[in-house]
């Protein structure tokens, strides 16, 4: 008898339960500034307090597609989770932070 694990990741560095890997191959950035946006107009309507946040992700991502770099995953990455604490679970504007972290592989 095996212990080989059939239905899981088994490799390298993802043995065991729950590996995960993800591959994004560079992120279309116009959809990524698109989610940005939209962040950015739900928490005008739903928490105003955070809006400076999601204008800090909208920002950098502007402004790396200007200066054709990559994002600053730092900052991005800060704001998110500022967001995330703040917002109420299971609302539109946790689910956008949640999308934009996922596309940018945070």
């Amino acid at each position: 008898m095996s212990t080989y694990n059939i239905r899981n990741i088994n490799g390298p560095a993802n043995i065991g339960d729950h590996g995960r890997i993800e591959i994004n191959n560079g992120a279309d950035p116009a959809a990524v500034l698109s989610l940005a946006e939209q962040l950015v107009e739900r928490l005008r309507a739903d928490n105003p307090a955070l809006v400076p946040q999601a204008q800090i992700i909208q920002g950098e991502l502007i402004d790396a597609g200007q200066d054709s770099r990559p994002a600053d995953r730092g900052r991005i990455r800060s704001a998110l989770e500022t967001i995330g604490i703040g917002v109420a679970a299971g609302s539109g504007s946790l689910a956008l932070a949640q999308e934009i972290g996922r596309v940018l592989g945070l």
